[in-house]
């Protein structure tokens, strides 16, 4: 069940790669945001373990169908995490867009929340590359050994 290639394995180490940058979020967040409510901070957390667990359900896909091309690990993972990271943008734009006011004024280029999307192509590599390298990729990791 948690062999290689093991699609469970994909998505258990996804999500505690998405856990490990949720958890990170919870408690760092006070410190760049001293208002920040629970309710986000929670949110981010799971936010961030589902992030993990869709990355490593997609791991299964490694060709697309249509393009008939190759999707790599290192090109599907940061793909879906900041794709996912743009819709949370936006959907919380307003909320995001004040974070980011407060972290780096109003001069920077880095104001937009659409960064997020940068961010979450970072998190995606990170959850891809565990992923990939304990779970394996690709239809071989929907096989079982019984």
């Amino acid at each position: 069940m948690f062999g290689k290639p093991s699609l469970v394995t994909r998505i258990a180490v996804g999500k505690l790669i998405g856990m490990l940058f949720g958890f990170l979020a919870l408690m760092l967040m006070p410190y760049f945001f001293p208002d920040v409510s629970w309710r986000l901070r929670w949110g981010f957390f799971f936010w961030y373990t589902t992030m993990g667990a869709i990355i490593g359900v997609f791991g299964v896909m490694n060709w697309h169908p249509i393009l008939k091309l190759p999707l790599p690990w290192w090109f599907r993972a940061p793909f879906l995490g900041a794709w996912l990271n743009f819709v949370l943008a936006l959907i919380a734009y307003d909320l995001l867009a004040q974070m980011m006011l407060d972290l780096f004024g109003d001069m920077g280029i880095l104001k937009s929340p659409y960064w997020f999307a940068g961010e979450g192509a970072l998190v995606g590599l990170v959850i891809g590359y565990g992923a990939t390298k304990l779970g394996g990729e690709g239809p071989s990791t929907m096989t079982t050994g019984a």
